[in-house]
């Protein structure tokens, strides 16, 4: 029995939350929170499995919300949109980055029959999601507003490429806060999430990291210091070692945009320079690229399993003996720095995991 704690604003939310949880025995709707406040309150009494939180369109609620649970009674969350994702992009990625463990649709309704596959998509995630394991966060101070330099040259890599999926959004800005504006090659990133938010996302970190972040465009140069995230429903990889490629191909594994894809599209171009890293997620997403990426001799980082919300990715390239590195989340950002300035002053970590 998964129970759950809702947290809504909104009445239709509500209702329509209710009728999908009735209509699944194995899944118990405990009560709904009004306010971020209550949802605090009631997550630390009633220890549920996981909170529902509606996305609020300011975002600022929403995000509070997530990072006092977080703070207070560490319990999975996920963001319930109940619109189009491009109005809630950036409510979106504040939620995530506070520790929300993804964005979903709310279960929507045909007229007054339930959208049967939208529930049980629903219902699915958030019984998948209830499973995963939360670290307590602890409060932090601001880093201050980033300043952007002129990038540098000589890299001793090419190109680096990420994966990410569950967790990915908050690990990704733990890198990323890390990564000087003069870095000095570009970093493409696969992070699987709903379609309609990635925008949100790619705003929100370019505004509070040092590089500049931004959603590719099929053609464009690869710039040092730019970090490139694929757009919803394509595939990223690259077109010579100068250009974007943007992709309709086919999903990998399922996955599009894929980490494999990316992986394998990099190793083909840049070869030994190619550096790639796996971050926390559910699934196998990239180990496939991995293996391209490893004939060409290129470099790969996987996160360790205690500070991953999700071991699946990470695990499945270190099982697969891909992986070269692995390293706990808060390392991540000093060795990609090391290895792409070609410094031998890296932390090695024993290949492995407890």
């Amino acid at each position: 029995m998964v129970r759950i704690l809702l947290v809504a604003s909104t009445h239709e939310v509500e209702e329509l939350v209710k009728k999908a949880i009735e209509s699944d025995a194995s899944a118990e709707l405990l009560l709904t929170a009004r306010s971020g406040k209550d949802a605090v309150r009631m997550t630390g009494e009633l220890l549920p499995d996981i909170v529902a939180v509606e996305l609020c369109p300011s975002g600022d609620d929403s995000a509070k919300t997530v990072r006092e649970i977080m703070i207070s009674a560490p319990t999975p969350v996920v963001m319930l949109a109940s619109r189009d994702g491009s109005q809630l992009g950036t409510a979106s990625a504040q939620a995530l980055e506070a520790g929300a463990l993804a964005v979903i649709p709310a279960p929507g309704a045909h007229g007054t029959a339930l959208d049967a596959p939208a529930i049980e998509k629903f219902l699915s995630t958030v019984k998948a999601m209830s499973q995963v394991k939360i670290v307590r966060q602890w409060r932090q101070k601001d880093h201050g507003s980033k300043d952007r330099t002129v990038p540098a040259a000589n890299a001793a890599i090419g190109i680096v490429a990420i994966a990410a999926s569950t967790g990915g959004p908050a690990a990704l800005r733990s890198i990323l806060k890390e990564i000087s504006a003069d870095f000095p090659v570009p970093i493409l990133i696969v992070q699987h999430m709903s379609n309609g938010f990635i925008d949100g996302v790619a705003a929100s970190l370019d505004a509070t990291v040092p590089p500049t972040v931004k959603v590719a465009r099929n053609g464009e140069l690869l710039r040092p210091g730019t970090v490139y995230f694929a757009p919803d429903n394509y595939q990223l990889g690259v077109s010579g070692r100068s250009r974007l490629r943007i992709s309709d191909d086919a999903p990998v594994n399922g996955f599009k945009p894929s980490g494999s894809y990316l992986f394998g599209s990099i190793a083909r171009v840049f070869k030994g320079e190619s550096l790639a890293v796996i971050l926390t997620g559910m699934g196998d997403d990239g180990t496939e690229g991995l293996r391209s990426l490893r004939v060409a001799g290129g470099k790969a980082i996987a996160q360790d399993e205690k500070s991953s919300v999700v071991f699946g990715m990470p695990k499945s390239a270190i099982g697969a003996g891909l992986v070269d590195l692995v390293l706990p989340l808060e390392s991540i950002a000093e060795n990609i720095t090391a290895i792409a300035r070609g410094r031998r002053e890296i932390r090695f970590y024993q290949v492995g995991w407890t």
